[in-house]
């Protein structure tokens, strides 16, 4: 029984013209050339083994699982699950986000050459950056009196 289908199968790869060849899914209309097209780029991104392999210039993205901001995330969702199931939930909730506030703030050794801080008080001669209300400048648009004949 075997030989049969051994002998239907030989005449099956004979009849598509290709022996060895994987089958193609079937795609649309449109797309007629574009098998061809992918296997050239398949076969041109194939290392030695036959294993696919990265472009130079082209970054590899990593998988979903491995991105570390999503695994910080699952750590954080498990770690309050099981604080909150010692009751302790709330107090690790505020204490994370002590953490994210510290971890969020850069500190003055971080800082480009020549940046300045949103607070004028750590700057260099208590400079000012730009856009921000100054006393003096309150004191000035406080005290404008529109012309009398408008």
């Amino acid at each position: 029984m075997s030989a049969a289908v051994e002998r239907r199968l030989a005449q099956f790869r004979a009849g598509r013209g290709s022996a060895g060849a994987p089958p193609r899914p079937a795609e649309p209309p449109g797309k007629a050339a574009a098998p061809e097209a992918a296997e050239g780029q398949r076969a041109a991104a194939a290392g030695p083994g036959g294993d696919v392999q990265a472009r130079p210039g082209r970054a590899v993205a990593a998988p979903v699982w491995a991105r570390p901001l999503l695994l910080k995330v699952l750590l954080w969702a498990v770690l309050l699950a099981l604080f909150a199931e010692l009751e302790l939930g709330l107090p690790y909730f505020v204490l994370s986000l002590l953490y994210w506030m510290y971890a969020g703030t850069r500190g003055p050794a971080e800082r480009r050459r020549g940046e300045l801080s949103a607070y004028s008080v750590f700057n260099p001669g208590c400079a000012a950056i730009a856009g921000t209300l100054t006393a003096e400048q309150l004191e000035r648009e406080l005290h404008y009196r529109p012309a009398a004949g408008r």
